[in-house]
């Protein structure tokens, strides 16, 4: 059985390290920032053995070539469709990757909106995702390079898994995403219980994120576009007739893009 060690970086994101068995080796997810990796890696006495990466950005690739200094050799996976310092496999999303050194098994899938290429890897036998910013705590990523679309879509290939999946996403956005859901549902009792929960993760220093899917379909907006409540209060709230799911997220993404973040 595979551990996961969180790495807080920069302000509000998250690197992830899977490790093997007994926690001396593990493969990074986005590190975006070497130091706070190196220091985890060398106080734990862990071995990297791989780097997984989700998309371009730089908060999520720009701590690579200091990795490859103090650790040469390191395989590199990412999206073949984005440009990714160093990669040396890409991926186009239809792939497993057997890390044997640390025991796991990873199915890659394409996930775009976010950004056009952007991939999530998905442990089947553990029942955990590593997403990104396609999905967040309780909201989704913002779209820069990929369509409104291709995000709806992503996320609804992700609300088809399993719902005990954990949910590994790459920022601290939860509070922030509970207040724009308050205004879709403000009588969501599970969204207002999330609310209660996750402020006192935060008040004990704690992170709030993995989270599991079923919590998401409770009370994350994005994948409930198809609760008549979600699609009434986002038709009043844009002043838009909403004709189904896809056009529901169009508008909710749109509306938390220009009225509230």
């Amino acid at each position: 059985m595979a551990s996961i060690i969180t790495v807080p970086a920069f302000s509000d994101n998250y690197i992830w390290l899977l490790c093997n068995e007994d926690n001396s080796q593990a493969a990074i997810v986005d590190p975006g920032d070497a130091a706070p990796v190196i220091k985890t890696l060398e106080a734990e006495g862990i071995k990297p053995v791989a780097i997984l990466i989700t998309h371009f950005h730089h908060d999520h690739v720009g701590g690579i070539a200091k990795l490859l200094e103090a650790y040469p050799g390191l395989h590199v996976y990412g999206p073949e469709k984005e440009r990714i310092p160093h990669m040396t496999h890409p991926l186009n999303g239809t792939e497993t990757i057997n890390l044997d050194r640390l025991g796991i098994r990873l199915n890659v899938m394409n996930v775009p909106g976010h950004t056009a290429g952007h991939i999530a890897y998905y442990d089947e036998q553990q029942g955990h995702l590593f997403c990104g910013d396609t999905l967040f705590a309780c909201g989704c990523g913002r779209v820069f390079d990929g369509t409104l679309q291709d995000l709806h879509d992503s996320l609804q290939k992700i609300a088809r898994l399993p719902a005990h999946t954990q949910i590994y996403c790459a920022h601290e956005y939860t509070l922030d995403n509970i207040g724009f859901a308050k205004w879709v549902e403000p009588e969501n009792d599970d969204l207002l219980a999330r609310e209660q929960d996750a402020m006192a993760l935060i008040d004990n220093d704690k992170a709030t994120v993995p989270s599991l899917l079923s919590l998401e379909l409770k009370t994350n907006p994005f994948l409930r576009t198809d609760k008549p409540n979600v699609i009434k209060r986002v038709e009043e709230a844009t002043g838009k007739s909403l004709n189904d799911g896809a056009d529901v997220f169009a508008a909710m993404r749109t509306w938390k893009d220009t009225k509230y973040d």
